[in-house]
Order: C-alpha cells, then sequence, then structure tokens
C-alpha cells in the first residue's frame, strides 16, 4: 500500500478510536448512523459511495474525498465512472473543486497503482 493510503488510513483509524475512547451517546449514534446509511438498501453501496464521493469534492473536504475513493475503488468504480463522478462534481461545485480535484486524482491514481481492485 502507498505511504500516502498507509498514512490516510492509519490516522483515520488511530484518531476515530481517540474519538470513540470520550464519545458521548450522540457521537457514538452519529457514527453509527454513518456506518448504516451507505450499508446497501434502495441504492447500492457503490452508488451510495460515489454520491458521498460528489458531495465530499462539493463541500471540499479532502479527508472525506480520499475516504469515498478509496470505498469507492473498494466496490470497483472504473476509471470511467470516476470520471463522470469528478465531472459531476466540478459541475456541481464549480471551479473551487479544481484544486480538490487534483488531489483526488492523485489519490486515486495511488489506489490503481497498488492493484487490488475489487472488480
Amino acid at each position: 500500500m502507498s505511504e500516502l493510503i498507509n498514512d490516510f488510513n492509519n490516522y483515520r483509524s488511530r484518531m476515530n478510536e481517540r474519538i470513540m475512547e470520550t464519545a458521548n451517546t450522540n457521537i457514538k449514534r452519529f457514527f453509527a448512523l454513518d456506518t448504516t446509511t451507505y450499508a446497501n438498501g434502495a441504492l447500492s453501496v457503490k452508488t451510495k459511495e460515489m454520491l458521498g464521493l460528489v458531495a465530499s469534492m462539493v463541500l471540499r473536504c479532502d479527508d472525506c474525498i480520499k475516504y469515498h475513493l478509496e470505498k469507492c475503488y473498494n466496490e470497483g468504480v472504473n476509471h470511467d465512472e470516476m470520471n463522470e463522478i469528478f465531472m459531476i462534481a466540478n459541475l456541481v461545485g464549480g471551479s473551487i473543486v479544481i484544486p480538490h480535484y487534483r488531489r483526488a486524482v492523485e489519490f486515486w491514481d495511488e489506489l490503481n497503482q497498488q492493484g487490488n481492485h475489487q472488480n
């Protein structure tokens, strides 16, 4: 796994564990809601992750973008699908999304270089 991906995942896991050490009931419920929302339902996990990625790009959250990029990768999103996701995010979000788009492409390339695509 690349250093970029590994560093992101390790930090996220470590800090989520730290948050849960002192989290109150509402924070724990919020984290649980986030988890259950992205489960299979009327929409597939893949579709939900693509939606999450677009929203994250429009809201300009680099951590969220990386998280959803990896989930999309694991759900088998291909290069052409990812380009359309990026296009929608840039169209909805405007030119202010472009710096996040650059970092997203870098992270997507790292994911693809590791060569463990699920589909």
